[in-house]
């Protein structure tokens, strides 16, 4: 019996994560520095951790509402009313595993079949395969190095056809660590309103932003009707691990949402939501001194870059950078292999986000300053060797 033949074609046809793969070859080396993952490398704050502990001691260890502890629910509303000015009731916001499972759960509820999904590049590598596992058509849409990788609304225009249904928007934006801000959103919001269509608002980095705070697209008088905002904790509290999210959306799509959950992951855990509520409640300092560790980062990275002659957009949020390494003469796999095999240093090729990525590379800066200057001082003894390789050309 052909086993591979009695799955699906959508899975069978669809490659595995491209940062995956440069994860198993960093893990053949012992001493390889990773600006691959996008975690954190601060630990959770103990406050939280110890509000997780003390729950599994007081013996809560039940499943909680599909919906999640009303308690973190309101906790939530809090927390986007006043950092973000989103109004939101109790109904209309679900905690999630992670805000992965929150996109997932707005793909399935929106798409029918042959519905076209705008998907922005470059992305995060999980956004069309979520769509084609939804049974939608993903509809990459690029963005440039040139606009400070931010979505215009003639890009949009050019993708748009009578099937398209939604958009996937996030900002800050992993890969790029671009950001839009209000004067950016404002022709997006028109047309989003003019076409009818759903935007799944990736939220997830909106704490980690240098020098602007985080515009949320919901914000726009008239657009929480057209939005579902997804967002969590593990980037901005530090908690990967605990995979713990939430989304927030119009009543009629919210309990679409909760239905699919209910069926497939009933509910997030419980020792993960009090630690969330914890982190809402007091964790904010915290957050910011991570920013600001972040921000020192991004400029010593950006400016190492710079110097090396890369072109190296300036992030204004996030922990990564994507600099284009075309004068290398390498493509961005060829680079990011050989990298991790003469410097051990591991970065993620470009194109893993889409085409839009091709000729970059991203190194996330969520790892030591010691490290980080390691890294930079390996990557710029492989450029210099590069260089050295190119052959000269003779003009008589």
């Amino acid at each position: 019996m052909n086993l591979e033949e009695k799955c699906s074609p959508i899975v069978r046809n669809m490659p595995p994560s491209g940062i995956r793969r440069f994860f198993d070859l960093v893990n053949s080396k012992p001493d390889a520095i990773s600006l691959g993952v996008g975690e954190p490398d601060f630990i959770t704050p103990w406050h939280i951790r110890e509000a997780g502990v003390a729950s599994l001691e007081r013996g809560m260890t039940s499943y909680t509402s599909n919906q999640g502890m009303p308690e973190l629910i309101e906790t939530i509303r809090h927390y986007l009313q006043s950092q973000f000015t989103l109004s939101y009731e109790q109904t209309e916001v679900m905690i999630t595993f992670g805000a992965s499972e929150a996109i997932d759960l707005a793909l399935r509820t929106l798409i029918c079949p042959g519905d076209e999904i705008l998907v922005p590049e470059p992305c995060y590598v999980s956004y069309i395969p979520c769509v084609q596992l939804a049974g939608g058509n993903p509809v990459p849409v690029p963005t440039k190095a040139d606009h400070g990788f931010k979505l215009k609304v003639e890009d949009l225009e050019r993708a748009l056809t009578p099937n398209t249904k939604a958009i996937i928007l996030c900002y800050p934006n992993n890969p790029t660590g671009a950001i839009m801000n209000k004067e950016d959103l404002a022709p997006i919001v028109e047309f989003v309103k003019k076409h009818e269509l759903i935007v799944i608002s990736d939220e997830i980095y909106g704490e980690l932003t240098y020098g602007n705070k985080h515009t949320s697209i919901a914000s726009f008088p008239g657009m929480k009707e057209h939005t579902i905002l997804v967002s969590g904790f593990s980037k901005a509290f530090a908690m990967t691990g605990w995979r713990v999210g939430y989304v927030a959306a119009p009543l009629p799509l919210a309990q679409q949402m909760l239905k699919i959950h209910q069926y497939t992951a009933l509910c997030a855990s419980i020792t993960s939501q009090v630690a969330a509520r914890e982190a809402l409640l007091h964790g904010l300092p915290e957050c910011e001194a991570m920013a600001s560790q972040y921000d020192r980062r991004r400029r010593l990275v950006v400016k190492a870059f710079q110097d090396l002659g890369f072109t190296c957009h300036e992030p204004q949020g996030a922990f990564y950078v994507f600099p284009s390494i075309e004068s290398t003469g390498l493509d961005a796999h060829t680079f990011a292999e050989q990298l991790l095999l003469e410097e051990s240093v591991a970065v993620v090729p470009g194109d893993v986000f889409g085409q839009s990525g091709t000729d970059h590379i991203r190194c996330s800066y969520a790892t030591s300053l010691e490290s980080l200057g390691e890294a930079l001082n390996r990557i710029e003894r492989f450029v210099k060797k590069q260089k050295n390789k190119q052959p000269i050309h003779h003009h008589g």
